[in-house]
């Protein structure tokens, strides 16, 4: 879903010629990721980050086309909200020192945005807190045939309202343009075939405790809600499952329901057979590896950790790590990227099967619900853990990992300080958004403008005054 269409409205037989190209074009995805040496190359890290941009008040502002044309930076693109961009980082190799660079490139990029618009800014937040419900209009969407035509996919779909009902917060909704709410940092790593299951495995297992660490969203529409909000609102805002559909135990935006078992092709199957199309646009001419209608499928299927294939350079696999938010600053993204890889690399040299898969599931709901206070388990341990002290029991093995797959000793060190110093101090984004608000006396604007100067200064969150 990267990249525009060139129409917004398709026809019953497009959708039906859709799903058997998707299916044909599974069959020959099996035989490449079966072919030797598929795949093969150094592990490499990349990152999507979609930001806020905001006025001088610290409300959100429309205007994103225009800064996309005034930077003319191929890597910023457009997203949902007309007041959502999005930065598509430089993929770098994760020996040496990956988080360093990420987060340099990360200062740059958004500094560079944020000094493109006029009379405002850009921030990385999970959920803006000047949000209201008249911000979600059809007239927020941007101006581009496949935001339309992935809305036109879903009412296709689903002909009930939209139900959200986070605590307090119930709405109901005609559109997904509520996903414009969201911001999230999106994590790609490289990952050889013969290695997937493992690697994803543990990426599900590891992303408790790590979102546990890094809340960054606890209001929406002036409510105070989850820690990390940006997970039940996204999982509930672009849920397909209508009267029809229900019987489907997982929703278009899920954590999944069960381990892996054998590999990639196990979730792409998974995709194509439980999940009907919702942008059917027809490629002609395409090499066969390039399998454009089974990518763009799955693209439209928002799994917390999900598969990517891409065709470049003969053609890799991908997990791209999804639930982590925006910000607050580049510091905390880069620390928390090096978190979640190098605790994911380390737990996928254990064996998980006598851990439940209901567990998991469990430890990142909570997490997400209460941040650094959940109360989580963890494989071969027989009691649960408040979050705080098992990020800090976890950090050591996240170290190991991030070495043994050639990460330097000091970067290393540096981006995981940054989670050990926000752990023992309980200064996640989520904390601070609550106690500025406090003392502001619930002024969301004037939190939003402090937000983001701090944001920009790169400084991370647990230094914020």
């Amino acid at each position: 879903m990267g990249r525009d269409l060139d129409k917004e409205r398709f026809t019953e037989a497009e959708f039906a010629a859709f799903g058997e190209r998707v299916q044909e074009q599974l069959g020959m995805l099996r035989e490449l990721l079966a072919t030797p040496g598929f795949g093969r190359g150094p592990v490499t890290v990349g990152a999507e980050l979609e930001l806020f941009l905001i006025d001088g008040r610290g409300r959100p502002l429309p205007r994103n086309s225009q800064v996309r044309d005034a930077l003319d930076d191929p890597r910023v693109v457009l997203e949902l909200g007309r007041y959502n961009l999005e930065v598509n980082l430089t993929p770098i190799p994760l020996a040496g020192e990956p988080f360093e660079r990420l987060g340099a490139e990360v200062q740059e990029t958004v500094t560079k945005v944020d000094r493109a618009v006029t009379g405002g800014g850009a921030v990385p937040i999970g959920i803006l807190p000047t949000l209201d419900a008249e911000d979600f209009t059809l007239g927020a969407m941007s101006d581009q045939n496949r935001y339309r035509a992935l809305s036109r996919g879903f009412r296709r779909l689903r002909l009930e309202p939209f139900l959200v009902k986070i605590e307090d917060l119930e709405l109901s909704v005609e559109d997904v343009i509520l996903e414009s709410a969201n911001t999230s940092w999106q994590v790609h790593m490289r990952t050889p075939p013969e290695r997937f299951a493992r690697v994803f495995n543990a990426a599900q297992l590891a992303i408790g405790p790590v979102l546990a660490a890094c809340g960054n969203s606890p209001f929406f529409l002036g409510r105070r809600l989850w820690e990390e909000t940006r997970i039940a609102l996204m999982e509930e805002a672009a849920d397909d499952r209508d009267v029809q559909r229900r019987e489907r135990r997982d929703g278009r935006v899920t954590f999944g329901s069960d381990w892996v078992r054998e590999g990639a092709y196990e979730l792409f199957e998974r995709y194509a057979r439980d999940y009907d199309p919702v942008v059917p646009e027809l490629t002609d001419g395409a090499l066969p590896h390039e399998v454009p209608e089974l990518r763009l499928h799955q693209g439209t299927i928002w799994q917390w950790n999900r598969p990517v294939y891409d065709p470049a350079d003969g053609g890799h696999l991908r997990i791209e790590l999804r639930a982590l938010p925006a910000g607050p600053s580049c510091a905390d993204m880069a620390a928390n990227t090096a978190f979640l890889l190098g605790l994911t690399l380390s737990q996928a040299e254990r064996d998980l099967t006598g851990y439940r898969f209901a567990q998991a599931y469990q430890n990142f709901y909570r997490a997400a619900m209460h941040g650094l206070d959940a109360k989580l388990s963890w494989p071969g341990e027989d009691a649960e853990f408040e979050a705080a002290d098992l990020v800090l029991r976890l950090l050591p093995e996240a170290r190991e990992g991030l070495l043994g797959a050639g990460v330097t000793p000091s970067d290393a060190d540096r981006a995981l300080d940054v989670v050990a110093q926000r752990t023992r101090l309980r200064r996640t984004g989520a904390v601070w958004q609550r106690e500025a608000l406090r003392r502001f006396e619930g002024d969301r604007e004037r939190l939003v403008r402090r937000y983001h100067e701090l944001a920009l200064s790169g400084t991370p969150v647990h230094l914020w005054r």
